[in-house]
């Protein structure tokens, strides 16, 4: 069971129906079935062609989701299944750029991890191929991109967790603006979707069409005193382990990362849920455009991506899958977590034009 207290606000009940509909119908074939279709992507559209399983042609993969482990039972997992992998782990925020920044001489054949936002910018940049998964009636498609350059994989509610006994903690990022929690708290760096993505939640709260880069002068005094009245993110410290022993008794994390914490470090947190509810962001799996190896790339996918796969993902890093099958098999502690945080409504169509900015100009102004 999950040892998580949750304080939370304006608990939706309804959560768990929403992330089931991360899936469609129930279909189970996955590429490790063999035989099955996969489809590559051609010039001017799909086609599908028959492709069987692993052909053993190595595959390059960027992430920015292979951290704690998870390159490494990805690589191992896959090469039971006849995939010759490398896992390259990335930081969301270098990502998405090193991907355009080697366009004319692609370097990895897949993607998976990032976000919406930045794959809006991969497809900007033409450097992602259309396909489509054997599990995409098992997802929400919505949830993806229409065009077929990318499908979701994993939902990811990014949360304040807390040490289990903090006493009276804060219910909202507006209340780590007072004096009782200077230096109590820890915002992850810039360059990690995390920390971006996080930003963000804060800075939409105060959009203003009059305001600069679409934010009112009361939203950036806010982001201002909230990053000089914390901590930010040092490379290579303990952040999570300050919060258990309480130096440092608050600290972001992706919803996964609190699970696997809680498990790997056999502790308990609290999870700060504002009464506007957290961000989510839902991880997307793509091809990427100008290596020789499409279909075999498209059968890892439809391999990673089926339900068998992503259930055993869950299980070891605690991930909520988009597939539905998989999700239906979730345990305890994904279910409670799942049913502890609400949705923030966000217009990531906004985010997505501004986020850069937003981030150069508080690295430039603010980070201290």
């Amino acid at each position: 069971m999950r040892k998580t207290r949750i304080l939370a606000m304006g608990m939706c009940a309804a959560m768990t129906l929403s992330l089931a509909a991360c899936g469609g119908s129930s279909s189970e074939t996955t590429a490790a079935e063999g035989g099955s279709e996969t489809t590559a992507a051609a010039e001017g559209g799909r086609e599908t062609t028959a492709a069987g399983g692993a052909s053993g042609e190595q595959l390059i993969i960027y992430t920015n989701s292979g951290s704690n482990g998870r390159d490494v039972w990805l690589e191992e997992q896959a090469a039971q299944q006849g995939f010759n992998v490398e896992v390259v782990q990335i930081q969301a925020g270098d990502l998405g750029n090193r991907i355009v920044s080697e366009k004319n001489n692609v370097q990895a054949d897949l993607v998976f991890g990032l976000n919406n936002v930045e794959y809006e910018k991969l497809k900007a940049e033409d450097t992602m191929v259309q396909w489509e998964p054997e599990w995409a009636s098992e997802v929400d498609l919505s949830l993806g991109d229409p065009d077929g350059y990318y499908y979701p994989i994993v939902i990811q509610p990014l949360v304040n967790m807390m040490n289990e006994d903090l006493e009276n903690p804060p219910k909202d990022y507006t209340d780590l603006l007072s004096e009782e929690w200077t230096d109590k708290y820890t915002i992850l760096n810039f360059g990690g979707g995390t920390g971006k993505t996080m930003l963000a939640g804060l800075l939409v709260r105060y959009q203003d069409p009059e305001g600069e880069l679409g934010i009112s002068q009361e939203g950036w005094d806010t982001v201002k005193q909230w990053i000089q009245n914390g901590h930010m993110e040092v490379q290579g410290e303990d952040y999570v382990g300050a919060v258990i022993d309480g130096s440092r008794p608050i600290c972001e994390m992706w919803g996964s990362g609190v699970l696997q914490n809680e498990e790997e470090r056999n502790a308990n947190f609290q999870i700060m849920v504002p009464e506007v509810g957290v961000p989510y962001v839902t991880e997307q799996v793509a091809i990427l455009k100008g290596r020789d190896n499409t279909e075999e790339a498209i059968a890892f996918a439809n391999w990673f991506g089926s339900a068998e796969v992503q259930e055993a993902w869950m299980n070891e890093f605690g991930t909520i899958p988009c597939n539905e099958t998989a999700l239906a098999n979730a345990p305890e502690n994904v279910k409670e977590f799942i049913d502890s945080v609400h949705q923030q409504d966000i217009d990531w169509a906004f985010v997505a034009e501004n986020l850069d900015a937003w981030v150069e100009k508080v690295e430039l102004e603010y980070v201290q």
